[in-house]
């Protein structure tokens, strides 16, 4: 029972194997996501442009309607007047035609961001396999996306037969009216018309989005085998646990060079060794450091310093101590209370003599630093 388990697709798809699907163009769609969103765009466009796209329309309709005499005896007339027209059609349509096809391309933007695969253009026979396809037809999915498609039928051809049944009068009263009244009314009843199938369209999609996303996951649920496999290819991959590591590392060096600005003094080897100390008075109990580092990257943690005028003050081995015995956002032993205060006090009156002048503070000597804490005197 245990082995049939483990075989069963129960667990959530892991994170390496979404994006392994994403990498493959698998990704959740909703047609009727982007047939509505296609729908409502296609309607505000209409809306917005208003009347003047009603004009070019109409332009449009009497340019081609007008007969002109030398159509039937002058072949390149004929040629003319068709590439005119295609090009006014052409400048007339562009903006809804730009709306919607910015539509279409958003629809499925909402729903899993922006992806670009060419595995879908590479030839593969088994598309043209009849036995496939036939199987493809006859799948459970198919099956759903019959249902689905029948019942989204069924339930716009039920709202348009109320919205027409509703305004069946209406529709019989035009004869009655102007041209100009029949106009608005007959866009009246249109703009509601509009409105109601949207608003079932909406219903729709509402029912569609979750149903597609389920789908999408269910497909690439994995079984416990699977995962195990995974994490142990993960875990196993020595190139993959040192890139790891590396990455933890830089991001814990940008981290640290990132606070250098913001502390008190630098304390230095004055070569080998770099440790930044930072004290907030009211808020940290004790100092601590807030960056450390050896060889080249204590130069750097000098460099950061230099450029952000934090003071730099040479005691070996109190920079020693600190770098050894101390770890990144840590307080300070209570051993070197006494050196750290001292150093501290001598960086408050530096900055005392950069603001104010006068005499410039000497900077302090044999700094007590308990020789068991020096890894030199150990």
């Amino acid at each position: 029972m245990a082995e049939e388990s483990d075989l069963e697709k129960t667990e959530s798809p892991s994170p390496r194997k979404l994006e392994k699907a994403r990498e493959e163009g698998q990704v959740p769609q909703s047609r009727e996501l982007s047939a509505f969103m296609v729908l409502m765009a296609s309607g505000g466009a209409i809306w917005m442009l208003g009347d003047g796209f009603a004009v070019t329309l109409t332009e449009m309709l009497r340019a081609g309607l007008r007969f002109d005499h030398r159509l039937a005896t002058d072949p390149g007339v004929l040629m003319n007047k068709t590439m005119h027209q295609l090009g006014d059609t052409i400048f007339g349509l562009a903006p809804l035609l730009l709306v919607i096809v910015a539509a279409a391309l958003a629809g499925p933007l909402v729903l899993h961001g922006w992806i670009f695969n060419t595995k879908a253009l590479t030839p593969q026979f088994s598309r043209i396999n009849p036995l496939s396809g036939l199987k493809r037809m006859v799948s459970v999915d198919s099956l759903s996306e019959l249902v689905k498609s029948l019942a989204k039928v069924s339930l716009l051809g039920l709202i348009a037969g109320w919205v027409m049944w509703k305004a069946l009068d209406a529709l019989f009263a035009l004869g009655l009216h102007s041209v100009e009244d029949g106009a608005r009314e007959m866009a009246h009843l249109l703009v509601k018309a509009f409105l109601v199938i949207s608003a079932g369209m909406l219903f729709v999609v509402l029912l569609d989005v979750p149903y597609q996303l389920w789908r999408y996951y269910t497909k690439l649920k994995m079984t416990r085998e699977e995962i195990r496999q995974e994490v142990k290819e993960s875990e196993g991959d020595p190139h993959v646990k040192a890139r790891i590591r590396s990455m933890q590392r830089e991001v814990a060096r940008r981290r640290m060079m990132s606070e250098i600005p913001t502390a008190d003094v630098v304390v230095t080897n004055p070569t080998h060794y770099a440790v930044a100390l930072k004290y907030s008075e009211g808020t940290m109990r004790a100092p601590r450091v807030v960056a450390k580092g050896a060889d080249l990257l204590a130069a750097r943690i000098r460099e950061e310093a230099g450029k952000h005028h934090v003071p730099i003050l040479e005691a070996p081995p109190l920079a020693r101590a600190l770098y050894r015995h101390t770890e990144l956002e840590q307080e300070i032993p209570v051993a070197l209370y006494t050196a750290v205060a001292e150093v501290l006090a001598y960086v408050y009156q530096l900055k005392r003599y950069q603001s104010s002048g006068g005499e410039r503070p000497q900077a302090p000597a044999d700094l007590p630093v308990p020789p068991e804490l020096d890894p030199v005197t150990a």
